[in-house]
């Protein structure tokens, strides 16, 4: 298991392409020029962007794998693979779930910090901010290991098959940022646990799409679509929450503790 899991990590860093990680990057920027954050001015944000992609990567790696493996251990131990099969619906339900927690709760690390230095008080706009870079941070990192394995030679053996990869980081680097935007600005407004759960859950009905795909309710277009109607949800609650007009007219200061 434990060979497993470093095996795991390593693939993240094993073949990088220029093409993946600038995709990547161009995919992060254009989703998180909306919530439009002092990244230059405040540069103690890259901290929050850069540690979030390696905390959830860590976490990914030593926490929500394993913890996947038992769970299908557990459930092969009281079924059969047919069985299962049959009930995939709901058979793969705690797996998903499992997903959400973990990748939503490293997410929140680094705004779990601040917030706690900040003595436990927290602008709403500012958490949400803050909880958008650390959800761009992992959202770039896990799109360049998934961009970088997409070569020419693809899309000459499956076609436009092969170009659903672009679409659907696309709109997964989106949902990674809004998720954690919701749940940075649930933390400030004193809902954490809750906004947490939600957007736990948010997470993994994104991921619930390949169990749809695998009960042959959804084709890949289908998938395509449902993930991006879902992000594009999320990202615009996200937004109008980040854009809307409050009492105080005036952006909160963003420094650090």
């Amino acid at each position: 298991m434990t060979d497993d899991m470093v095996g795991y990590f390593k693939s993240f860093f094993e073949t990088p392409s220029a093409l993946g990680l600038g995709l990547a990057i161009v995919f992060g920027a254009v989703w998180l020029a909306c919530y439009w954050p002092p990244l230059f001015k405040k540069p103690w944000l890259w901290a929050v962007l850069v540690s979030s992609a390696f905390l959830t990567l860590a976490a990914v790696c030593f926490i929500q794998y394993p913890l996947q493996v038992w769970a299908g251990q557990a459930l092969n131990h009281f079924w059969s693979q047919e069985v299962l099969m049959r009930w995939i619906l709901l058979a793969a339900i705690p797996q998903m779930l499992l997903t959400g927690l973990v990748q939503e709760g490293s997410k929140l690390v680094p705004v779990v910090v601040y917030w706690w230095r900040s003595g436990r008080s927290l602008d709403p706009k500012l958490g949400l901010v803050i909880g958008a870079v650390a959800g761009a941070g992992f959202a770039i990192f896990e799109a360049q290991g998934i961009l970088s394995e997409w070569t020419l030679e693809l899309v000459q053996t499956y076609g436009f098959v092969a170009l659903l990869a672009f679409w659907e980081r696309f709109f997964t680097v989106a949902a990674h940022i809004a998720f954690s935007a919701l749940a940075g600005y649930g933390l400030a407004k004193g809902w954490g646990w809750q906004f947490y759960l939600m957007t736990s859950f948010l997470h993994g009905l994104l991921n619930y799409s390949v169990v749809f795909r695998a009960a042959g309710l959804f084709t890949d277009i289908h998938t395509e679509i449902y993930i991006a109607v879902l992000a594009v949800l999320a990202t615009a609650w996200a937004l109008w929450l980040r854009w809307r007009k409050t009492a105080s007219a005036t952006e909160p200061a963003i420094s650090p503790p």
